[in-house]
């Protein structure tokens, strides 16, 4: 039973990156019709905001120490943050300490712009073009960002730690009554699982329930009859584009704790991302969801040591083995609906 516990909560940490980059590149495909594959570029992007955060809170001058001396009886040099010579070392250190959360607020207006620039400066051009030329254009601006990245951060990963209170793990299995030390879990894991679902009713809470949602989804419906309207749809798809690299974003943001940001992050949420949106069905924001936290289960299990000495190698292709069995029974993914990418 802890070991199901255990794996189920290591999906569930998956499934919630997996849903959140699936739902930002679904509202893009389903707004836009634009097939993006710079979208896993986004997610690296946010998480290299959470580096650059933490190291501008980092930033730090030197002083001369006189209780500590070096062997010749001279004062030594010590390094003060900014942020503690200003706000005291308690205040100035949580503000170090919090640098990931709080990154949030820096990340949210650089991707909602990155995003802008994106859509207006290239794929808009892109719009009535095939679905493979899209792809071409946007795996190669992925290319690009990644390689800008790799050079200003290089090619190392750059570890970024949780704020110390979220260190550490939790004893979750004294929670639902089990014994103590058999079900103990990560707290930040933890943290961005309730953090994705967060943003996923988020979003769906906007589409439902706001008057520039309920337009949205009327355009992804027929997109020509709105216009007819009187409404500048393009404009909001714009702004939906630029909610979608956010999203992308936030999920990099926080999930740096985990794992530490590298240049190539990006490319290997991507293909999983794409096959989540697959299996999810082409333009359902809740299929993608589904989907995203059912491989995120599915691939954690796989990966248990009883299952892989029976198969070797299924956590690698578990999958992909999925998808061609959901995608040979049911040729729309879960979820999908008549007539998407089917011209």
């Amino acid at each position: 039973m802890d070991a199901i516990l255990l794996q189920t909560l290591n999906g569930l940490d998956k499934g919630s990156a997996y849903a959140l980059i699936a739902l930002g590149l679904t509202l893009i495909f389903g707004t836009l019709g634009v097939v993006n594959f710079a979208h896993g570029a986004l997610f690296m992007i946010g998480a290299f905001c959470a580096v650059t955060f933490s190291r501008l809170f980092s930033l730090s001058y030197e002083t001369l120490d006189p209780t500590k001396k070096d062997f010749l009886g001279n004062p030594l040099k010590v390094k003060t943050p900014y942020l503690e010579g200003w706000f005291g070392p308690e205040l100035g250190g949580t503000l170090i300490d919090w640098a990931v959360p709080l990154s949030i607020i820096f990340a949210i207006p650089v991707m909602i712009f990155i995003g802008f620039a994106m859509e207006r400066g290239l794929i808009k051009h892109f719009y009535k073009r095939p679905h493979a030329d899209q792809i071409l254009v946007t795996f190669g601006l992925a290319i690009v960002l990644q390689e800008v990245v790799k050079y200003f951060f290089g090619a190392n990963p750059i570890p970024t730690p949780a704020p110390m209170a979220f260190r550490g793990s939790a004893d979750l299995g004294v929670l639902i009554g089990m014994d103590p030390n058999v079900v103990i879990y990560p707290v930040w894991r933890m943290v961005y699982f309730f953090f994705a679902a967060a943003i996923i009713g988020a979003v769906f809470s906007f589409l439902q329930f706001t008057t520039f949602g309920m337009v949205v989804r009327a355009g992804m419906a027929d997109r020509e009859t709105v216009g007819l309207l009187g409404i500048n749809i393009d404009r909001r798809f714009t702004i939906m584009f630029g909610i979608a690299a956010a999203v992308a974003g936030l999920a990099g943001v926080m999930y740096t704790p985990i794992n530490s940001p590298n240049y190539h992050m990006g490319m290997d949420f991507l293909v999983l991302s794409f096959v989540v949106v697959v299996v999810g069905g082409m333009g359902s924001l809740p299929g993608a969801v589904l989907a995203g936290f059912m491989l995120g289960i599915l691939e954690s299990f796989a990966s248990m040591n009883a299952i892989k000495s029976l198969i070797p190698g299924i956590d690698q292709i578990i999958i992909y083995v999925i998808a061609i069995v959901i995608l040979l029974t049911r040729p729309r993914g879960l979820m999908g609906r008549k007539g998407v990418m089917e011209d």
